[in-house]
């Protein structure tokens, strides 16, 4: 028996560590986004800070698994196969939980998540207590319901007020300093980081040091005493430093920014590191417990001793560390929860959105935009103006030779304030033993932030605010979801036994295998997408020209594979076909839209002597849209045909349009030869008329299967609007074509004729 319960030791170890890079990739948002939105430095330069911080939070760490051993159940009233079964089960929800949330690029709190996943795994055995042990106690004796409580009304309290005071401080801040803050910079900016470094450091003291196990009480009590001297100290001293280092042309900004990493980054590991190794600590001190009792039966030995004070061993604090700081360097997961909530801050309003438009976020910046327009209205005009001034962008100008051309999502000022008001923040908390989530405080401070500097204006507000909201839903849906898949792995696992507990694990696996497949295709396809959207630098006319002919020969070969793919498997009745045919779709359709909306950006990025070219750009751009929404609405009334399980098409219909499809794929090869070899139009417009006859004729004999009563309604809706849409593509696939011949010829200086259109 002892063998057994050693083995699911040793497994919640394994899981813990594997908990660590799960749950290590979602909390690296909470210290990477403001350095990596301003760029302060190069990734691995910001990498660098974070994983210091890390490695040096691990040294920093309480050591006391409170949360993890009593601080949600009371496990003096469990036995201890009872207690393991509860670990084990919240390790497993746990991993699921946070792999899920990385693997769609959701920030999450890691401390609510263990919080709910002990409370579910512990209600789950309180009830089986309550049902089938005889002596048992009342339900309530059972779970410490006041932590969660505390929790879920900290939620609540620390995205409202994060909100505020990052929009509040960030609002005057971007007042006194404006965008263009170099000048108001050299006067004031080393008060300002000076004040910064000051909120670090109380952030270091009050979050790092009374947790140290290296520093004795009378230390820890002397810091306690005396922070305000020392935080009136590192301001006066940092003000002076920040002052020499600007006048030797030092960038304090970065300096500000790098060190707020390090001090997040510590925090966190010195914190939250208890969210992944708690449970396996205590579990191990569990069945220390066990095996020195000598007891016999590990379902009558209760856990009264995991009630008491049990410090955690420095050498398994130190190589979680280790496994922190690793995943930090290496992890994609990572980075695409930190790319989350930089893309919701980001001052540039043009471009793909992640997140669409919801009912709630249109009626918030309706009403928010109104009740602006009433106070603006009850001010004076020179105030308004005056602010105006003060919050106008200044156009980012790329450094000459530097590697990077794209600019940052926001400045370093903002991420300043982003590190500075959310370690102020958390360490009020924790003077006050609020239980914040870090995760929580940081995000909303960022959102408060970007919404004070108007990087949510009209054209992406409805968007951004629909992004915050599905974010902070997630939240909630982290305690609903960790709770309940807690409580029914517990059950699961102590009506199954032993088998059951080795076929979850093995289920486990194969989760994390199948997410991580996942991740990838997704941020292949959002790599994609950054490559097409990415410029080289100024366009000429020759270089749109061959820009626009690679995009059409693109497009119009994918759109007729799908068109191909969708009628071969209509044919069959092939639903899982169609539906990825329906996928490469969305992801061709992404690319394409993207296009679209970057139109502004390849004009801004012509030379002087091209501007005429761009008029036929855009027109290239306006006919790949309809090529693209008629390939769209070709696919889906097939794969809403086959999924609703309405009768096939008949033989003769599958042999019209196989007819049309050969058309077809004549009229875009010889497409692709015209552009490709920059021919005529008459050879191409022929095809187009032999199609459009290839569709009428097609068109003509369904009408007489309709009069003998062959085929059905249905049958005869989707048969024509297969027809209609390739009329449609027919037709715009001529006009994308001669669009893109019409832009050669602008490139060349000759005239075009377009008077009739």
């Amino acid at each position: 028996m002892e063998t057994y319960y050693l083995i699911l030791t040793g497994i919640l170890f394994v899981l813990a560590f594997s908990d660590l890079i799960v749950g290590v990739s979602n909390d690296a948002v909470n210290f990477l986004n403001s350095a990596i939105g301003s760029k302060a430095a190069s990734f691995n330069t910001i990498a660098l800070f974070a994983m210091a911080g890390v490695l040096a939070g691990s040294v920093f760490s309480s050591g006391m698994m409170e949360v993890a051993r009593k601080g949600i159940f009371h496990p003096q009233f469990f036995a201890f196969s009872e207690v393991m079964i509860i670990f084990l089960g919240v390790m497993l929800a746990d991993i699921i939980l946070l792999d899920l949330f990385n693997t769609f690029g959701i920030p999450t709190s890691t401390t609510v998540s263990v919080v709910f996943e002990l409370l579910g795994a512990a209600v789950g055995m309180a009830l089986i207590k309550v049902y089938h042990d005889p002596n048992h106690l009342s339900f309530g004796e059972y779970i410490n319901s006041a932590r969660a409580l505390a929790i879920i009304s900290a939620i609540l309290f620390s995205v409202v007020v994060a909100l505020l005071a990052g929009a509040i401080i960030q609002y005057f801040v971007r007042l006194v300093f404006t965008f263009d803050y170099e000048k108001n910079f050299r006067r004031f900016g080393a008060i300002w980081a000076g004040l910064a470094i000051s909120g670090i450091m109380f952030f270091i003291l009050i979050k790092g040091a009374k947790n140290a196990t290296f520093m004795d009480k009378a230390t820890k009590q002397a810091i306690h005493d005396n922070w305000l001297l020392i935080l009136s100290t590192t301001f006066v001293a940092g003000t002076i430093l920040f002052l020499i280092l600007q006048r030797l042309k030092v960038n304090i900004l970065r300096i500000v920014v790098l060190i707020g990493t390090f001090a997040l980054a510590m925090a966190f590991a010195g914190n939250d590191l208890v969210n992944f190794i708690g449970v396996p600590m205590a579990a191990y001190n569990a069945y220390h417990f066990f095996v020195e009792s000598g007891a016999t039966s590990p379902d009558t030995f209760m856990m009264k001793d995991l009630a008491h004070k049990v410090p955690a061993n420095t050498w398994m604090l130190v190589l979680s560390g280790v496994v922190m700081a690793l995943t930090l360097k290496y992890s994609r997961k990572a980075r695409s929860v930190t790319e989350t909530e930089v893309n919701l801050g980001r001052q540039d309003e043009e471009g793909y959105e992640r997140f669409g438009s919801t009912i709630f976020a249109r009626m918030l910046v309706q009403n928010v935009i109104n009740a602006h327009k009433r106070v603006t209205a009850i001010l004076p005009d020179s105030f308004n103006e005056a602010v105006a001034r003060r919050f106008k962008p200044k156009k980012w100008q790329p450094k000459e030779g530097a590697e990077d051309q794209q600019p940052p999502h926001f400045d370093m000022l903002r991420a300043s304030v982003n590190i500075f008001v959310a370690a102020i923040l958390i360490s009020i908390g924790t003077t006050l033993k609020l239980p914040l989530s870090t995760t929580y405080v940081t995000f909303m401070v960022a959102m408060g932030s970007s919404l004070s500097d108007r990087a949510w204006g009209r054209e992406s507000a409805v968007y951004r605010v629909s992004g915050v909201l599905a974010v902070i839903g997630s939240w909630f849906f982290t305690a609903l979801f960790g709770f309940t898949m807690a409580f029914i792995l517990v059950n699961i696992m102590y009506f199954g036994g032993k088998l059951v507990v080795f076929a979850l694990l093995a289920v486990v696996a194969f989760i994390l295998y199948q997410t991580h497949f996942l991740h990838k295709k997704r941020e292949e396809k959002k790599s994609r997408l950054l490559r097409e959207a990415q410029g080289i630098g100024k366009l000429s006319a020759d270089k749109l020209v061959a820009k626009s002919a690679d995009e059409v020969l693109r497009f119009l070969s994918a759109y007729q594979n799908l068109i191909s793919r969708t009628l071969s498997n209509l044919a069959s009745e092939n639903r899982r076909g169609l539906r990825t045919t329906y996928s490469d779709f969305l992801d061709i359709n992404a690319l394409a839209k993207e296009k679209k909306e970057k139109v502004n950006k390849v004009i801004d990025k012509l030379t002087d002597d091209s501007l005429e070219s761009g008029y036929y750009y855009v027109q290239v751009m306006d006919y790949l849209r309809e090529l693209s929404n008629s390939t769209r609405h070709f696919i889906e009334p097939a794969l809403k045909h086959v999924e609703n399980s309405h009768k096939p098409l008949i033989p003769e219909q599958n042999e019209s349009l196989n007819e049309v499809m050969q058309s077809l794929r004549e009229f875009v090869n010889t497409a692709l030869e015209t552009v490709e070899n920059r021919q005529s139009l008459e050879t191409l417009n022929d095809k187009k008329k032999e199609l459009l006859k290839t569709i009428k004729k097609a068109r003509k004999l369904q009408i007489k299967r309709i009069k003998a009563n062959q085929v059905g309604t249905r049958n005869s809706m989707l048969f024509f609007a297969l027809l209609t849409e390739l009329k449609n593509f027919a037709l715009f696939g001529y006009s994308f074509v001669k669009a893109q011949q019409r832009l050669a010829d602008s490139a060349k200086g000759i005239l075009v004729d377009d008077t009739a259109e």
